[in-house]
């Protein structure tokens, strides 16, 4: 909705290129203060220059972090915390969990996990809980975690998440597309019931990415490039999603996919409050989270 955006605080991961960056150009278009992060300092500060550029009126802020390290993801909260308490406020109106990647070789963070479950699934888990406070804090806060249509098909396998023991990129990116999902689902149901705020996974469709092309053989990165030719921009993936930013007429939706501006049912598996349940344990348990019992 027009005009529905403006003076909203919204942070979003993944910010500085492909979907991130074409998300938060279109939302400081549309009014809002936005909460940039990145990997790289110097991508950080180009990005936030251009959305400057698109409104002078704009006054957005970039984070640098790592979210491969759960060490760095506490610290990006601890960071958006003191922001908003430097703008006198106390709550956040939305969170992207867009960051993501894609690794063909297993390969693992300094903290020991499987890198494509660390950024793609944990440091959205753990990203959410640290900002939790802030997102129910205010009117209709709103989480939209970018899933992928990779999660149909897809089961996790709990006797081994990681597939440590038998890697396949392909499927380990499937799993966390899963995992976000389920993420979501368990995030809609263990919220309280006085409260307003609402999750969604976003499909983003075929998009024109770089993701399949860090760090893979050239035969991968061939097919890749030819695959992507018949994406769509992140532009036109980046409405869907601030679509479920914005628009108030979904605040008391219990769909939970969605993909351009259309719910969408998941896989029957991504639908199960069982396994949803079982990851959202899981994930406290890999992300040191203690919760009252």
């Amino acid at each position: 909705m027009e005009g529905s955006l403006a003076n909203k605080i919204i942070a979003v991961t993944g910010a500085t290129s492909g979907i991130g960056l074409a998300v938060a150009e279109a939302l400081v278009e549309q009014g809002a203060w936005v909460i940039g992060i990145g990997r790289s300092t110097e991508r950080c500060q180009q990005a936030e220059r251009k959305l400057r550029t698109l409104n002078p009126l704009a006054d957005p802020a970039y984070l640098v972090a790592d979210l491969a390290l759960q060490s760095q993801v506490r610290s990006l909260a601890a960071r958006i915390r003191e922001l908003l308490a430097s703008r006198g406020t106390t709550s956040l109106d939305g969170l992207v969990n867009n960051a993501g990647t894609y690794t063909y070789w297993l390969t693992y963070t300094p903290e020991g996990f499987e890198t494509q479950w660390a950024v793609n699934h944990l440091a959205a888990f753990l990203l959410t809980h640290e900002l939790l406070a802030l997102l129910e804090a205010a009117r209709a806060g709103r989480v939209v975690t970018v899933s992928s249509g990779s999660h149909y098909g897809m089961r996790l396998n709990w006797e081994d998440i990681q597939l440590r023991r038998h890697y396949n990129g392909l499927r380990a990116y499937g799993q966390t597309k899963l995992a976000n999902v389920l993420f979501t689902l368990e995030l809609n149901q263990r919220r309280a019931p006085s409260s307003s705020l609402r999750a969604f996974a976003a499909d983003p469709g075929l998009v024109n990415t770089e993701i399949g092309l860090k760090g893979t053989p050239a035969l991968v990165r061939w097919i890749w490039k030819r695959r992507r030719a018949g994406g769509i921009s992140p532009q036109e993936t980046a409405k869907g999603i601030v679509y479920l930013l914005s628009e108030p007429s979904i605040q008391d939706s219990t769909e939970v996919y969605w993909k351009h501006c259309v719910p969408k049912p998941a896989s029957q598996y991504a639908r199960d409050r069982q396994a949803a349940s079982r990851l959202w344990t899981l994930s406290e348990q890999m992300c040191g989270i203690h919760t009252e019992q």
